[in-house]
């Protein structure tokens, strides 16, 4: 088993670790460090066992506040999944059916006829206005 040496709130310890997990102490001494000093900034010198409680305290109480945080999104993903499995096995809508009307042929003669007399009486005045 490989020593490892951590420090924490100033104080160097010797911890013993599995081979290939040094990253992981590296990883956890580090934010028990950080909780420390801020401690240490806060209170200014503490007993290393009191220093070390409560840094662990404080980090026991954010991660306390991440599993509830990651509670919350996994019922949310669960429920957003549920409805996701709902709604793709409810049926499919039933078509609509959309009936166009159909411009009778004597109405659509009769437009025809008055949008070429309306152009005939166009013409007929440019042509009084042009003379």
């Amino acid at each position: 088993m490989p020593d490892q040496i951590i420090t924490i709130g100033h104080k160097e310890f010797t911890v013993a670790c599995q081979p290939g997990e040094e990253q992981y102490l590296i990883s956890a001494a580090a934010m028990l460090d950080t909780e420390a000093r801020t401690l240490l900034n806060q209170i200014g010198r503490v007993p290393a066992e009191r220093m070390l409680l409560m840094a662990g305290l404080m980090l026991a109480d954010k991660t306390a506040e991440a599993d509830d945080k990651l509670s919350a999104a996994l019922a949310e993903v669960a429920s957003l999944r549920d409805e996701i499995s709902r709604l793709h096995t409810r049926p499919e809508p039933q078509p609509k059916r959309v009936e166009v009307p159909v411009i009778p042929a004597d109405v659509t003669d009769a437009l025809t006829e008055l949008a070429a007399r309306a152009e005939a009486v166009a013409d007929e005045l440019e042509t009084r206005a042009s003379t």
